[in-house]
C-alpha cells in the first residue's frame, strides 16, 4: 500500500475524481494537511449544490416513483456550471411535481375527515337521539359524549349523580365504554371536568356534516363522496404518470449526472488547498499506482504532480487493508470479519481459519450420513444462504471425509471398514490426539502473533507482550517438563530454567510498567506470573474436546440405537429419524459453536488484533441511486 498526495488545479478537480473513481483503487485520506497553509475547501461549493440538487430529485422521485437506472455510458466530466444547471433544473421540475404532491395531498385529507365522520356514525348509531341537539350548547343543559375504561364507568355514575347529571351507557366495544353524561349548566362543571379527567374520560367530538342528515341520507352521501374521491385521485394518478413519462428521460439524465459527480463529492472531506491549487491525498496498492497515474495523465488537462511514499511506522494503523476476495473463502473472511479487520501488515487469518476450522469441525462431527445431509441441505438452500452454502457444503464434505476415517455413518459404525478406527474404540488415544493438536495450534498461533507484531513494527510486543516470544519459550519449557515429569517422574533441569526465567523475563517487565505501592506491584506480578501458567495449561487442555465431542457422537449414536432396539418396528423407525435429526441440529449447533469458540478465544486472540479498517475505495455506483 501507497500513500499518495495528489497536487492540481482546482479546475481539475471533477476530472481528477472521475479519473480516480475509474480506478477504483484510491481510498481516501481524510487527515487534515500538515500545512497550515492548505487552509482552504475548494469542493465546498460544488459539495452544497449535489447536496441540494440530489434532495429535489430524491423528492421528486418520492412522488413519481421512478425506479429506473440510467446508463453511465462513457463518464463525462461534471462540473460545477454543469451541476448547478441540473440544480436549477430539478428546482423547475420540484414546482411541478410539489403541485401533484399538494393535490395528492389534500385529497387523503378529504378522505381522512370522511373515514372520521363514517366512524362517528358509526359510533353514535346506538345512540338513539338527535346529534344536532348534543352538539348545539343550551342554555341550561350541559352534554359530554365519550369514552370510559369498562371498569371505571360505575364508579363515574355514581361521582356525575353527586354533581347532579346522569350518565348513559349506549354502547361497549373493547374495553371501553361509550357514554353520554347530561346535567344542568351551574358551578359544579369544574368540579365535573376533574371527575371525569380522574375516570380516564375522553371526548368524542360530533364532526360537522352528519348532525342535520338521517343515517340512511349520510350513507347515501359517504358513499357518493368516495366514488368522487376515487374518482379525482384515478384522474390524478393519470397526470402523474403522464408527467413522470414526459420528464422520465431528463430525471433519468439527473441521475447520471448525480452518480458522475457524486466522486467529487465524497472526496469532499480530503480536499484541501490554497488559492487555485488543490491538494488530495489517500491509499492506494502499490500494484495499482502505474494505472493511477495513467487515468489520471488522460483525464487531467492541466498540470499536477502524484507523490507516492510508503506509510511510515506512525501511520500503520491508519493504512486500510484490502478484504479477501476469493469467492470459497468468502464466507470464512465474513466469520472472520465478526472478530475485525486485520491490521495492515498483518497476515490475513481467513485462509488459515477454513483450514483449521474444517479440521476441527470433522473430527468433532465425523460422519458420512449426516455430513452428507448437512452438505446437500446447504445446496438445496443456496439461493438464500448465497455465498454461506459453500461453506455449509464444505462443512459437511469434512464431516464425511472423517466419517470414512472413523467408519461412520449416521452412526452405524460396523457397515463401512474405518480408515482408522471408531473413536470409542480407543477413547486414551482420541484424547492424545486432540492433545497434540491444541499443542501445534497454540505454537502456530503464537508464532503468527509474534509474526504480526514484527510485520507492525512492535518489537517490544514481539517479545514481551502475552503471547509474544518470551511466553513461546515459557511454552516449550512447560511442555518438555510436562513430558519429563509424565515420562520420568521429575521436571527437568533445562525446563524448568527455561520456565522460571521466562517468567521472571515478564515478571520484571511488568514490574517496570506497573505505578503504586510496592505491595500493590507484588500482589499484580504475582497474580499476572500465575495467570500465564494457568492460561497456557487451560488452553492446552480446551482443545481436548474436539476428541470429546467425537466420542460424544458416536455415544449419541449408541444410545439412539438402544432405545430403538427397545421399540416395536413403528417405534425404532421413528427413534431413529427423530434420534439423528436431533444428532444433526442440536449435537451439530453445538460443535459448531465450540469450533468458533476454539478459533476466536484460543486462536484469534493469539496472533489476530482485528483492529484495522477495510479498504474502500472510491467508485463509480454503476446502476445505483445517487
Amino acid at each position: 500500500m501507497q500513500h499518495v498526495r495528489l497536487m492540481l488545479m482546482t479546475e481539475d478537480l471533477p476530472r481528477a475524481s472521475l479519473a480516480l473513481a475509474e480506478t477504483g483503487q484510491f481510498h481516501p485520506d481524510t487527515r487534515p494537511p500538515e500545512e497550515p497553509a492548505l487552509s482552504n475547501l475548494p469542493g465546498h461549493d460544488y459539495r452544497e449544490t449535489f447536496v441540494q440538487a440530489r434532495s429535489r430529485l430524491d423528492k421528486i422521485v418520492r412522488i413519481a416513483e421512478l425506479e429506473d437506472s440510467p446508463i453511465l455510458g462513457q463518464a463525462q466530466v461534471i462540473d460545477h456550471q454543469v451541476l448547478d444547471a441540473l440544480n436549477q433544473k430539478l428546482g423547475t421540475l420540484w414546482e411541478d411535481a410539489s403541485h401533484l404532491e399538494e393535490d395528492f395531498r389534500g385529497l387523503d385529507e378529504e378522505e381522512r375527515v370522511l373515514r372520521e365522520q363514517e366512524a362517528a356514525l358509526e359510533n353514535f348509531a346506538n345512540l338513539k337521539v338527535d346529534l344536532g341537539v348534543l352538539k348545539r350548547k343550551t342554555r341550561f343543559l350541559d352534554f359530554y359524549i365519550g369514552l370510559v375504561p369498562r371498569e371505571n364507568v360505575s364508579r363515574l355514575e355514581g361521582a356525575v349523580a353527586l354533581a347532579g347529571h346522569l350518565l348513559l351507557n349506549y354502547l361497549q366495544r373493547d374495553n371501553h365504554a361509550h357514554v353520554v353524561i347530561i346535567g344542568p349548566c351551574g358551578e359544579r362543571e369544574n368540579q365535573l371536568a376533574s371527575v371525569l379527567s380522574s375516570a380516564g374520560f375522553q371526548a368524542l367530538p360530533i364532526p360537522d356534516g352528519i348532525t342535520d342528515k338521517t343515517t340512511e341520507e349520510l350513507e347515501a352521501d359517504f358513499r357518493a363522496r368516495h366514488q368522487a374521491l376515487e374518482a379525482r385521485r384515478a384522474a390524478l394518478e393519470q397526470q402523474l404518470t403522464d408527467w413522470r413519462d414526459k420528464h422520465r428521460e431528463q430525471l433519468l439524465d439527473a441521475r447520471r449526472v448525480l452518480l458522475l459527480a457524486e466522486p467529487l463529492v465524497t472526496l469532499d472531506p480530503s480536499i484541501h488547498g490554497v488559492k487555485s491549487l488543490a491538494v488530495l491525498c489517500g491509499w492506494v496498492p502499490t500494484r495499482a499506482i502505474d494505472r493511477l497515474r495513467k487515468s489520471l495523465n488522460a483525464h487531467l488537462q492541466l498540470p499536477f504532480a502524484l507523490e507516492t511514499r510508503r506509510p511510515t511506522a506512525a501511520e500503520r494503523p491508519l493504512v486500510p487493508t484490502v478484504p479477501t476476495h476469493n469467492q470459497v473463502l468468502a464466507p470464512f473472511s465474513t466469520l472472520v470479519k465478526q472478530y475485525g479487520i486485520p491490521q495492515y501488515g498483518e497476515i490475513d487469518p481467513t485462509p488459515l481459519f477454513a483450514v483449521t476450522f474444517l479440521l476441527m469441525f470433522g473430527m468433532m462431527f465425523g460422519d458420512v450420513g449426516h455430513g452428507a445431509v448437512i452438505a446437500l441441505a446447504a445446496y438445496l438452500a443456496r439461493n438464500k444462504l448465497k455465498s454461506f452454502a459453500a461453506f455449509g457444503i464444505a462443512a459437511g464434505v469434512s464431516s464425511m471425509l472423517f466419517g470414512f476415517v472413523f467408519g461412520s455413518i449416521f452412526g452405524v459404525e460396523h457397515w463401512l471398514p474405518a480408515l482408522w478406527m471408531p473413536p470409542l474404540e480407543d477413547p486414551i488415544t482420541m484424547l492424545k490426539v486432540a492433545l497434540v493438536w491444541g499443542i501445534v495450534f497454540i505454537i502456530a498461533a503464537c508464532s503468527l502473533g509474534i509474526y504480526n507484531r514484527i510485520a507492525v513494527g512492535n518489537i517490544q510486543g514481539a517479545l514481551l507482550a502475552p503471547h509474544g516470544l518470551v511466553n513461546l519459550l515459557f511454552y516449550f519449557g512447560f511442555l518438555a517438563g510436562g513430558w519429563n515429569l509424565a515420562s520420568s517422574g521429575g521436571f527437568g533441569l533445562w525446563p524448568g530454567l527455561i520456565v522460571l526465567g521466562s517468567l521472571a523475563t515478564l515478571a520484571v517487565h511488568q514490574w517496570r510498567h506497573l505505578s503504586g505501592p510496592v505491595g500493590e506491584k507484588i500482589l499484580v506480578v504475582f497474580i499476572e506470573t500465575l495467570d500465564t501458567v494457568i492460561v497456557y495449561l487451560s488452553n492446552t487442555l480446551s482443545f481436548l474436546r474436539v476428541s470429546a465431542f467425537s466420542l460424544n457422537h458416536a455415544a449419541l449414536a449408541i444410545a439412539i440405537f438402544t432405545l430403538a432396539d427397545m421399540l416395536g418396528a413403528f417405534g425404532t423407525i421413528v427413534t431413529l429419524i427423530l434420534g439423528n435429526l436431533f444428532i444433526l441440529v442440536l449435537e451439530g449447533g453445538i460443535v459448531m459453536i465450540q469450533v468458533m469458540r476454539l478459533q476466536y478465544y484460543e486462536g484469534f486472540s493469539r496472533y489476530f488484533s482485528g483492529d484495522g479498517h477495510e479498504f474502500a475505495p472510491l467508485r463509480l455506483r454503476f446502476g445505483e441511486s445517487p
